[in-house]
């Protein structure tokens, strides 16, 4: 298996390309690299809190001046992309922020108190007990039950917090009902991708520095996967995993093609 003959790079962020707001060196080398190649790059997260604007500043502000807000695709944006296919101006009732909310509006979605047609979840740092009351009465009364993303805990730099797989645990206890879930390591991601870049699976490359999200999106996608050992993951992990990637390296700089 040749990654010469790729055409598109996705990458996960912290862990991968930085560490919280530091830089992994040789992050920057491995973009030129890419450019030079003519090889185009995504990066990907889940974190639905916020809209790809928000990543794209931050990774300029690492000295990624070239990124393009296109090139930072969310769970959120995923999930608009999705029901908006199902229903074109479709009405959402919301469990997330305003960002996130925004993310759902530009695909021609509408945000909803009653009557909605979906109801969504993301990682709502605004969430409210009225708003957890009004979705599992929805959802109980049969709206559709959606959520962008599984983390059960987002870190920061205080230790980890609840994420949208802790609020989606709380859901389906009261109302029985289970979600269907965008973002890593669900497949949908990968169809977005080769929507948005007209290209198929044996295009992309998913490089990530998480067996269980990264490497098992991969999996699950049937694209070409490349570990990096930056972040999360020992090299004794990939052992006992059920998710073997098909490449690892130290890092993104010694990624060869």
């Amino acid at each position: 298996m040749s990654l010469n003959t790729k055409k598109v790079f996705l990458m996960d962020m912290d862990g991968t390309f930085y560490l919280g707001n530091t830089i992994i060196p040789g992050s920057l080398d491995f973009i030129e690299k890419l450019c030079r190649s003519g090889k185009s790059f995504y990066f990907l997260t889940n974190n639905s809190s916020h809209h790809a604007r928000f990543y794209a500043l931050k990774l300029s502000r690492m000295g990624l001046y070239t990124i393009k807000t296109e090139q930072i695709i969310t769970s959120g944006e995923v999930c608009g992309w999705y029901l908006q296919r199902l229903k074109p101006q479709g009405r959402v009732f919301l469990l997330g922020t305003r960002e996130l909310e925004q993310d759902l509006l530009k695909t021609g979605l509408m945000s909803v108190k009653t009557n909605p047609d979906f109801v969504v979840l993301g990682f709502d740092t605004s969430l409210t007990y009225e708003k957890i009351e009004k979705g599992c009465r929805y959802i109980r009364q049969g709206v559709p039950f959606y959520a962008t993303h599984p983390d059960i805990n987002c870190p920061t730099e205080f230790g980890p917090i609840p994420d949208a797989g802790s609020m989606i645990k709380m859901i389906e206890i009261s109302t029985g009902v289970s979600p269907k879930i965008f973002g890593k390591p669900y497949p949908d991601i990968i169809e977005y991708v080769m929507f948005r870049t007209k290209t198929t699976k044996k295009d992309i490359v998913m490089i990530g520095d998480r067996l269980y999200t990264d490497i098992a999106l991969g999996k699950e996608s049937g694209i070409t996967t490349i570990l990096v050992l930056s972040g999360e993951t020992q090299e004794n992990d990939v052992l006992t995993s059920p998710y073997q990637p098909d490449f690892i390296f130290p890092s993104l700089n010694e990624i060869v093609f």
